[in-house]
């Protein structure tokens, strides 16, 4: 028989709690646009790439529509975007609609140029090619979330930084317009005054939490806006402490459709790229070495492997998440 003490020590805290109910939001003006891009689009892996995981409030697949929730500069907003037959019909609400119309395009690959990319180089590069015809590399013209949610993953499993994320912002986000219940990431304001026991609730060691708040408060958003190129992107965003080659790279990936980011540090890519295009594992030296050929489009290689299917075979049990709350 267990003692009411130790039953009281054995109880862990709870580690998911959903917000409060709250009134509904005021039904706002929808505007509705259809897109039609003059290239193909394989939408769901191209705009998929920008969710944090299945339990990510800010963005939801229903069907064939995938909901997204965006702190605009404009002002919070939700858009709805739907696939059909070779166009992409919209529908957005709250005071950054017009800003997330305008910017569809955009996340959508419009801006993506392929122009001196040779797929024959490899095989499986020019199979992957001809498959995936659609495969474009979008922005999201978004940085605060991208850049906090990156760090959030910096590491630890995807499973523990998205649930982190998710944990946060129902916190200390707030309610997205429109008839979903979405909810939109944090302003930087808020960011940065998260106070740690929240941050360590939500399972984020201080490390992590540290670089969110310097990155918060940095004012980096319109220095990087107004970067030339990537390599500019990267030494503004590593100079933040906290910020390394691989947090830096995942913004460029996600925020700027950069088509020659690396993610290097990264505990799987290196493996997968080496396996896919020598059989065998290589370290980031080794990925580099292999990238090399395809320089200003090593990124598009990397998502072309991903899109072939060729995966490494797993050696070893999964790694096991350790959860620091309980030390």
């Amino acid at each position: 028989m267990t003692s009411s003490s130790s039953m009281m020590r054995a109880r862990p805290e709870r580690r998911h709690r959903r917000p409060a109910p709250l009134v509904p939001l005021p039904t706002a003006p929808r505007i509705d646009s259809v897109y039609c891009p003059p290239f193909p689009l394989d939408f769901r892996p191209v705009v998929g790439i920008h969710r944090r995981g299945f339990t990510d409030p800010t963005m939801r697949w229903e069907h064939d529509v995938l909901w997204r929730a965006v702190r605009t500069p404009d002002g919070i907003g939700t858009i709805a975007m739907r696939q059909e037959h070779g166009t992409i019909r919209a529908s957005a609400w709250g005071s950054g609609a017009t800003w997330l119309i305008d910017q569809l395009p955009a996340l959508c690959g419009a801006d993506d140029d392929d122009a001196g990319f040779d797929a024959s180089r490899h095989p499986l590069i020019a199979d992957a090619a001809r498959r995936n015809p659609g495969l474009r590399l979008g922005r999201s013209d978004v940085l605060t979330d991208v850049l906090i949610s990156a760090i959030l993953e910096q590491k630890v499993t995807a499973l523990q930084a998205f649930h982190a994320w998710r944990d946060l912002i129902y916190w200390h986000g707030e309610r997205a317009p429109g008839p979903r219940r979405l909810w939109v990431a944090p302003a930087l304001d808020t960011w940065r005054t998260i106070p740690s026991w929240d941050w360590h609730r939500a399972g984020v060691e201080p490390p992590q939490s540290r670089a969110a708040v310097t990155a918060a408060a940095s004012g980096i958003a319109d220095r990087l806006h107004a970067a030339v190129d990537g390599q500019e992107r990267e030494r503004l965003l590593t100079s933040v402490r906290g910020i390394g080659v691989w947090t830096a790279a995942e913004v460029r990936i996600r925020t700027f459709g950069d088509a020659d980011a690396v993610s290097f540090g990264d505990f799987h890519l290196a493996h997968e790229v080496g396996y896919a295009l020598t059989g065998q594992r290589v370290d980031d030296d080794g990925m580099r070495e292999l990238l090399e050929p395809w320089a200003g489009h090593r990124q598009r290689v990397i998502r072309l492997i991903f899109a072939s299917g060729v995966v490494e075979p797993r050696r070893a049990p999964r790694l096991h998440p350790e959860d620091h709350r309980e030390r």
